[in-house]
């Protein structure tokens, strides 16, 4: 008895946890416009249309990614201060987070230690020092990433009205390195860090496309194939043959197959010693009849800010 009870406490908690996740996408259907979705939300985007597609965005992690505990709280807790803007006590943080008040104090106590974390004023909270200014100030002068691409991605912005993304790989992923959101209302939700798969989208084969053969192959071997849309290209081989097709055409299609009606183009970006992707995209409805556009127009902004054709290929598009 005591064990079919158990299955019914799993079966309970199973459909209370589906209840919530869906109640939570109706709530943003039915209360657009009757206040902020921060408000109800979060942090999140007070754009209904932008916060809407972000709810089925593919929640991706890499494949055997390694995660320290200690590290990823010290990164939740300058994403909780990003969001938040003001000081923080030790039991706030702990009851945000939900951490032991023990583990919460040592951590606070180490990063004050080191001059990360500061008082403004006497028991008011914790808050962020200088100090990851300036560091964030020295490795940003050092990065190897030039100033003038985000100038390109604002171009691109202003000549297509799309998002516009730089991207490099990361291992099996590409990661979005810089980013520049389109000012129309239903738009592409793309910030700097978010990591996609290198095999499922148009911007990750633009990528591989740089590689040797030797590097894509072994990246392609590891790679889980996963179907997130009726679009996703599900084997090795699709992939290279998507990636043969976009080299001869001098262009890569992204057709919603990571995120649901969500498309776009992906072009090959070299510049000496480094491997780039830059990518416009937005809804379906809004690009699918405009990719040979897009390319001629993204062809023409790279041309006028770099010099020189994209990747070393000359899109073919109809005249």
């Amino acid at each position: 008895m005591f064990v079919n009870l158990f299955k019914l406490f799993l079966c309970m908690n199973k459909w209370y946890t589906y209840r919530n996740s869906c109640a939570t996408r109706w709530i943003a259907v039915f209360t657009w416009g009757k206040r902020p979705l921060s408000k109800q939300f979060g942090a999140q985007s007070q754009d209904p249309f932008v916060y809407w597609y972000s709810l089925f965005e593919p929640v991706t992690h890499p494949p055997n990614a390694v995660n320290v505990k200690q590290a990823a709280n010290v990164l939740d807790l300058i994403e909780f201060f990003a969001a938040h803007r003001q000081p923080a006590t030790l039991a706030e943080i702990a009851n945000h987070f939900q951490w032991p008040r023990s583990s919460t104090f040592n951590l606070l106590g180490t990063l004050s230690g080191r001059g990360f974390l500061y008082e403004p004023r006497a028991r008011g909270g914790y808050y962020p020092a200088p100090l990851w200014w300036e560091l964030v100030q020295q490795i940003e002068v050092a990065q190897p990433i030039p100033a003038h691409l985000h100038e390109l991605l604002e171009a691109l912005v202003d000549a297509t009205g799309e998002t516009a993304v730089l991207a490099a790989a990361s291992g099996a992923q590409a990661v979005f390195v810089d980013a520049v959101e389109s000012p129309n209302a239903v738009r592409y939700a793309a910030k700097p860090g978010k990591l996609i798969p290198l095999h499922v989208t148009a911007t990750g084969r633009a990528l591989l496309s740089q590689m040797s053969p030797e590097e894509r192959a072994a990246i392609l071997r590891k790679a889980t194939f996963e179907r997130y849309t009726p679009t996703t290209l599900m084997s090795v081989a699709a992939v290279e043959r998507q990636i043969k097709k976009s080299q001869e055409l001098g262009w890569f299609e992204g057709n919603a197959e990571f995120t649901p009606d969500l498309g776009g183009v992906a072009l090959p970006l070299q510049i000496p010693h480094r491997q780039f992707a830059v990518l416009v995209a937005g809804p379906m409805f809004r690009v699918q009849t405009r990719i040979e556009e897009l390319v001629r127009l993204m062809t023409q902004v790279i041309d006028r800010h770099l010099g020189h054709p994209v990747g070393g290929t000359e899109p073919q598009v109809s005249a």
